[in-house]
């Protein structure tokens, strides 16, 4: 008899919204995160791990391949979203799911809204959120959430692993 597994938990956001609403009815701090996720390292694993430790149950919410392009060029992704969403929701540390179109997880938080919103320490210091570049920490605060900033470590990103890939193998 085949082993099923049981379905990864990604959800669209209307029904995330409803996961939410019972998390929040049982008590559970719920903290939320975004990103493109793409190539999936050791700085990713260590960001979530973190980020799922300030609360009680781990959301992520993962850029669609559109507005991966928009954000990091024509290159990228090089993983499709629906495969970077399926590897996070298999991580240990993540509850939840769902994919966004925007550039930005506006909705998602407002839609969500996240006790905690957690985003990397490039994206301003802890006493010193840029909203310009992080306009999700305004609306997590207007809905009562606490924005958190996690320590960002150098030489762990996907740019990185690419270019190293490039030069080790070459461009074809």
């Amino acid at each position: 008899m085949e082993h099923q597994s049981p379905p990864l938990p990604i959800y669209p956001l209307t029904e995330l919204a409803a996961v939410r609403a019972g998390w929040r009815a049982a008590g559970l701090k719920v903290v939320l995160t975004n990103g493109v996720f793409d190539l999936l390292h050791i700085g990713h694993v260590n960001y979530l791990t973190a980020a799922r430790e300030l609360g009680d149950r781990l959301i992520v919410a993962i850029n669609s391949d559109e507005s991966t392009q928009q954000l990091k060029g024509p290159l990228r992704p090089i993983v499709p979203a629906a495969e970077r969403a399926a590897i996070i929701a298999a991580l240990r540390c993540v509850d939840a799911v769902t994919i966004f179109a925007e550039r930005t997880a506006e909705t998602v938080v407002a839609v969500l809204a996240p006790d905690v919103y957690v985003k990397g320490g490039d994206y301003g210091h802890s006493a010193a959120i840029d909203e310009a570049r992080l306009p999700e920490a305004r609306i997590a605060r207007t809905h009562g959430g606490e924005v958190r900033l996690l320590p960002f470590h150098d030489g762990h990103a996907t740019t990185r692993l690419i270019e190293r890939i490039v030069t080790r193998y070459g461009r074809g």
